[in-house]
């Protein structure tokens, strides 16, 4: 890390105003921090890198995973930020299948320049990128941040999802694995889905297919019919056990 690197805190400060050029629907968009911020409780995260090891296996996945539970504390989007382009973020998202995080695209820096958080990384031939953090803003106004220590490195301690879920709620404790198996147009997975989300629990769905047969959800679940939910790793069953799960 550069000797110049600065790592305030920006807690009570505004946002830096900035435009972002992101890709929508195959056509530029030009997106500000007014429209982002402004009116509305964001949780954003940001990391060094697409692609990258942590970021890929570790922060984005999990703020995936608890997006549904933040929103239930009243935030409204859960963004990732980070130094690269919109092509480059854009495949990212796509590879790590992301739908609840939106992915932005800082290309140029500036409003990473803007909050201090711009840090070299020329020895891995990054050149400047965002170092790891979090922050919490509502209205546009920072409320929180949590920023991983200056040390050497890629430190990985403070700015996770579970961090920021403990903020809102201090009650929160560690939230249990959840899968579900789905198929695709059953109703009762949508019901299964609804029961989850109503609760802010995050689950990873297994949609059957040509990866994932019903040959598979038998020797998994010993059934043969979806929707399957397994939490913490026992076997709850479907829509209604889920929901007699929930009533007791």
């Amino acid at each position: 890390m550069s000797e110049t690197t600065r790592l305030p805190d920006s807690t009570g400060k505004r946002v830096p105003e900035v435009v972002f050029e992101t890709r929508e629907n195959g056509d530029w968009k030009a997106i500000s921090s007014k429209e982002i911020f402004d009116g509305r409780t964001v949780v954003l995260f940001a990391l060094p890198g697409a692609f990258t090891p942590t970021c890929s296996s570790a922060h984005l996945p999990r703020y995936e995973e608890l997006a549904s539970a933040l929103a239930t504390h009243g935030v409204d989007e859960v963004i990732c930020l980070s130094v690269n382009d919109a092509f480059v973020m854009d495949a990212w998202g796509k590879e790590q299948g992301a739908s609840r995080v939106r992915l932005l695209p800082d290309g140029n820096g500036d409003f990473t320049e803007g909050l201090g958080m711009l840090v070299s990384k020329r020895d891995l031939g990054f050149g400047n990128r965002s170092w790891r953090y979090s922050m919490l803003v509502r209205d546009g106004v920072i409320e929180k941040m949590f920023i991983e220590p200056d040390v050497a490195g890629d430190p990985y301690e403070v700015s996770d999802a579970d961090t920021m879920l403990r903020h809102l709620d201090p009650q929160a404790g560690v939230a249990p694995d959840v899968s579900l198996f789905t198929r695709h147009g059953c109703r009762h997975c949508e019901r299964a889905r609804g029961l989850l989300d109503a609760r802010g629990i995050a689950y990873e769905e297994i949609a059957l297919g040509e990866d994932v047969t019903t040959c598979s959800l038998r020797a998994v679940t010993g059934r043969d019919t979806v929707p399957q939910v397994f939490i913490g790793g026992k076997h709850v069953g479907g829509a209604d056990e889920l929901e007699a799960h929930f009533a007791a």
